[in-house]
């Protein structure tokens, strides 16, 4: 039996699992979706990249779950891509959903085309949070006017210091079994880090047709690719 710790992105908790759960627990498989530090029913804890991190090694650690198939988000790709080198042989896979990926030394934000700029501003403005977005934001994602309204009830600003701090890698990352879950309706191009990670013979690239949030769109599809992976 698989175990999937399942990390949602940004300003999203453990619930934006909520229909994707069912399906890996009717499989026969174990499902724990997380929420990290100072989101969702944990909001107010202090949290940097670090404090994340840690809340993914606790969960798989605390519960003591072997054959772990950790799932990582959009942003949480980077906390999830470290915790995966810190769990030793409890893990079995790892899953990065349309996601960051961690690089040693360097922050979330570093990669995106301003190096960051914009939202370190917005998170200096803030209170030292990334603010919470309107409605438009998730326009062509493939998302109904019901799911969007969930979305956006849901989520609470993010912790700003888990954007801005260094990710801290003791091994390269393509030495890790993992598939990347690209979803085509976030238009977005693979990033020269995911690119150079897909030559390594241990990671393999699977498209779905929709957008940046599956778990909400197309969350039957989304758990069956999980299931495939964790069969690898």
């Amino acid at each position: 039996m698989a175990n999937f710790v399942l990390v949602a992105g940004a300003r999203l908790g453990a619930w934006a699992w909520d229909e994707v759960v069912p399906h890996l627990r009717a499989a026969g498989q174990g499902a724990h979706p997380l929420t990290l530090s100072g989101l969702a029913g944990r909001r107010g804890v202090p949290a940097g990249q670090q404090t994340h991190v840690q809340d993914i090694v606790d969960e798989v650690e605390g519960r003591d779950l072997r054959d772990v198939v950790l799932v990582g988000h959009s942003y949480s790709g980077i906390p999830v891509g470290q915790a995966a080198e810190r769990i030793g042989d409890r893990l079995s896979h790892v899953i990065f959903v349309d996601s960051s990926v961690p690089a040693d030394g360097e922050a979330c934000v570093s990669a995106w085309p301003d190096g960051g700029a914009m939202v370190k501003a917005s998170i200096a403005e803030n209170g030292g949070f990334w603010p919470l977005v309107p409605a438009t934001h998730y326009d062509g994602h493939g998302l109904t006017d019901e799911q969007i309204a969930r979305i956006l009830s849901g989520s609470t600003p993010h912790p700003g210091a888990t954007l801005t701090e260094p990710a801290v890698l003791a091994r390269p990352l393509d030495e890790l079994p993992a598939t990347y879950i690209q979803c085509l309706l976030a238009g977005a191009e693979l990033s020269d880090d995911v690119r150079r990670l897909l030559t390594s013979r241990h990671w393999r690239l699977v498209e779905m047709d929709t957008g940046h949030w599956p778990m909400f769109s197309r969350p039957r599809e989304l758990a069956q690719i999980f299931l495939q992976a964790a069969g690898e």
